[in-house]
């Protein structure tokens, strides 16, 4: 199966490292790197992760550390949507998506 970040989640990831960096590079670069295999790790496996109805149809969730990988698994692919910090207001982050999909 294969794996796809949308360019949000690869924003998300370039904010997340960026962010580590400040008080330590080299913690950075290796956050990032395991938020990368845990997103690799979803494509052995999507549909046993956490479903997410109330966020998106389709929608699933996985928790990293205190960051939480968004994604949509199809037969095919398994493409991350968006990477956030826990803390954050997931709810009117995810809707951003589905208002800029809608016809």
């Amino acid at each position: 199966m294969k794996l796809q970040l949308s360019p949000a989640a690869q924003d998300d990831l370039e904010a997340i490292g960026d962010f580590i960096a400040q008080d330590s590079p080299a913690n950075a670069v290796r956050f990032v790197m395991a938020l990368r295999a845990q997103c690799q790790r979803l494509t052995k496996a999507p549909l046993a992760y956490v479903a997410r109805p109330e966020l998106g149809d389709g929608l699933r969730s996985c928790a990293h550390g205190r960051y939480v990988i968004f994604f949509w698994p199809t037969a095919e692919l398994v493409r991350i949507e968006r990477i956030l910090h826990s803390a954050r207001d997931v709810q009117a982050i995810l809707n951003q998506i589905e208002d800029e999909n809608e016809p």
